[in-house]
């Protein structure tokens, strides 16, 4: 061998090392178009020439009696393509991927957009590191297509509703070296699988770097940490944009309608379903019944999806094996307001997350199977068994107390076992498709993660199954307020909910709430909580509140003094949003309910009084507000909340409950019986 070879050999191996590093780094640290960090699609209003200032004028939707009179129509006119049971993310997804392929589509709800497990979620947008890890160990490929398809939904979150939607970097503390090494391939895997769809790389903070990042970090036996990046999103909001999405795209979406049994032709076949009013009972009337028309009916209802699945069929096989979640709500100083945290190694086995969320800390989840209930309510057990762990790997001083917990809900996560498999007790990892002899399609299983992936799949069935014929629309309507912009979206008659922006994301930007302070002179919280609510809508939403009388705010009148939400989101909420109760407003327009039980509480009788000007609400029905949100029938997340607010459980804030009924407001002295 010459000596030139030689030479060159030598000259290779850290010429091959440099390329090495030198790609890797840029990998690292390229240029990258982040998901989410876009300028607005339409620019905020100025001032005009004469000195004017035009707000935006958004497209409005039908009123509900007006979807309802559409409804009834479907029994002597054109049929729906599609009725919609369910109108949580599944079901919601569904109608608006329908009505964007010019189907003609209705959804009904019994309760409320996101009553059930929808809003009850980790607020978590991720792929799932812990999943990755066990279809790497496991050699599972259906897990590691599970973490693919959550990571490319992931992006699309932060693509059609940034206002609602974040990164959030989660921490992993480390006790052990050996864990450094390989938690550190995990989550660069965790990158390299998000590929472009990711935002920042993981990266390792040395013990003294986690402690400044995380300060109520345990540091005794702490090396050090690795943080990696995932989404978060406000799970109820993002559900009702859906749906008023849905509505402006042309689909039927009408809450409080319950499913009271289906309709069947001749040959068997499902022609329908029959509804009745909810709203009218609670009004002191009967509530209406009528009938809906549609050659496919869909079944969107999480864990109670076999009560559909029995109307059709009495005799079939259960196929929901529901698992409670239950999560509880802790004061903000438990957490940095940027970071969240993970634990992977509980005492038992499961992950708990550790997540800041609307000014407040959130911490859970368990998982332990079920039964089916409408209105779940998390277990003594089950909370201080959080409160336990979370002890774990917080600092010995800071005493985690039980009194310390705001609020807790438990949701229901809709496992299913297919009914057409061999063994049907396994159970389906991601999700279920299936069409019975009659032709009713159940949608149901996954997570909030991979609702548009379900709705996509669901439609596309449906269209096989039934024959749809779905058709461009040639003229859209204008949901970001002009005619001027488009979503990149080519309307054609195929799936396009990856490119459709939801209510609110056209004209939202990171400073955009500076230009609602300077025009309406609210607070700067508030403005920046209208912003990340509402979108763009939150021009209209500050618009809705009225003038405060005094030099600063101007505007902007609070629901609670603890956090920023205003009068103007109670008249939105009604007039935009579809909201008919008290609690849908408290608990999933607003989101107070999930924060503080006692605030909630101290809020409801202004709320009361907005929706009785905006509804005109009379007395008895004021009344019935306000026992049904007070007593222990409140639905679901509240009868908790309130039942610890009376027991003392819960620190008061502002007082007792009982203020509250002697309060001088039209609801206060309606709730004196």
């Amino acid at each position: 061998m010459s000596r030139f070879t030689r030479s060159a050999k030598r000259a290779l191996h850290p010429l091959a090392l440099l390329a090495t590093t030198s790609g890797a780094l840029y990998y690292m640290y390229r240029p990258r178009n982040i998901p989410g960090y876009e300028g607005p699609v339409v620019p905020p209003p100025i001032f005009g020439a004469d000195g004017t200032f035009k707000l935006p004028r958004f497209p409005k939707l039908k009123s509900r009696l007006e979807q309802i009179n559409d409804l009834k129509r479907s029994n002597t006119e054109e049929e729906y393509d599609i009725l919609v049971i369910g109108a949580g993310a599944t079901g919601s997804g569904v109608a608006l991927d329908a009505a964007t392929r010019g189907l003609k589509v209705a959804v009904v709800e019994r309760d409320d957009f996101s009553s059930g497990t929808s809003s009850k979620s980790t607020k978590l947008v991720h792929g799932g590191v812990r999943y990755l890890e066990k279809a790497v160990w496991n050699l599972d490929w259906a897990q590691y297509e599970l973490v693919r398809e959550a990571l490319k939904e992931r992006t699309y979150f932060l693509q059609t509703a940034p206002h609602l939607s974040m990164w959030l970097p989660i921490m992993l503390p480390l006790d052990r070296w050996w864990k450094v090494p390989y938690y550190w391939a995990g989550t660069k895997f965790y990158d390299f699988l998000a590929g472009s769809e990711g935002i920042e790389s993981s990266y390792f903070l040395t013990r003294s770097k986690a402690i400044d990042a995380f300060p109520m970090l345990k540091q005794e036996g702490l090396i050090g940490a690795l943080v990696y990046y995932d989404g978060a999103h406000n799970d109820s909001r993002m559900n009702v944009s859906i749906g008023v999405t849905a509505g402006l795209y042309g689909a039927t979406v009408v809450n409080h309608l319950e499913v009271k049994g289906l309709l069947k032709g001749e040959d068997g076949r499902l022609r329908g379903a029959e509804v009745v009013d909810n709203i009218g009972e609670r009004d002191g009337k009967q509530g209406e019944r009528f009938n809906i028309r549609a050659k496919c009916v869909i079944n969107c209802t999480g864990p109670f999806t076999d009560g559909i699945r029995k109307m059709d069929d009495p005799g079939c096989k259960e196929i929901v094996a529901p698992a409670s979640g239950v999560h509880i709500i802790l004061p903000g100083y438990y957490s940095p307001g940027k970071m969240g945290l993970i634990d992977p190694s509980t005492s038992d086995g499961r992950v708990i997350f550790f997540l800041p969320w609307q000014g407040n800390t959130i911490a859970g989840t368990t998982d332990e199977p079920a039964q089916i209930t409408k209105d779940p309510l998390p277990d003594e057990k089950s909370i201080q068994w959080i409160l336990n762990e979370v002890s774990h790997y917080l600092s010995p001083d800071i005493n985690v107390r039980r009194g310390d917990v705001l609020a807790a809900w438990s949701g229901l996560r809709p496992l299913v076992k297919d009914p057409k498999a061999k063994n049907t007790e396994s159970l389906v990892r991601n999700h279920l498709i299936d069409i019975s002899e009659s032709g009713l399609v159940t949608c149901a299983g996954g997570k909030w993660t991979t609702y548009r992936q379900m709705a996509e799949e669901c439609v596309d069935a449906a269209i096989r199954e039934f024959g749809l014929k779905p058709k461009p629309i040639t003229n859209p309507p204008m949901i970001s307020g002009t005619e001027h912009v488009t979503d990149d979206a080519t309307l054609d008659g195929t799936c396009q909910t990856h490119r459709v922006r939801l209510v609110g994301a056209h004209g939202w930007s990171r400073t955009l709430f500076i230009h609602l302070i300077q025009h309406f002179g609210v607070e700067t919280e508030v403005a920046k909580h209208l912003t990340e609510s509402y979108g763009d809508r939150a021009w209209t939403v500050a618009s809705l509140c009225r003038p405060t009388d005094k030099r600063f705010p101007a505007r902007g009148e609070r629901i609670s003094q603890l956090y920023p939400f205003v009068d103007g989101e109670v008249r939105y909420a009604v007039r935009h949003e579809f909201a008919q109760t008290a609690v849908d407003v408290l608990a999933r327009r607003m989101r107070l309910a999930f924060l503080n039980a006692q605030a909630s509480l101290e809020a409801l009788p202004k709320i009361i009084d907005i929706m009785a000007d905006e509804l005109g609400w009379s007395k008895k029905r004021m009344d019935l507000e306000w026992r049904e949100s007070k007593s222990s029938r409140i639905r679901g997340l509240l009868i908790w909340l309130l039942t610890c607010v009376n027991s003392c459980e819960i620190p008061r804030v502002h007082g007792p409950p009982s203020a509250i009924v002697v309060s001088d407001t039209k609801a206060g002295r309606a709730g004196q019986d």
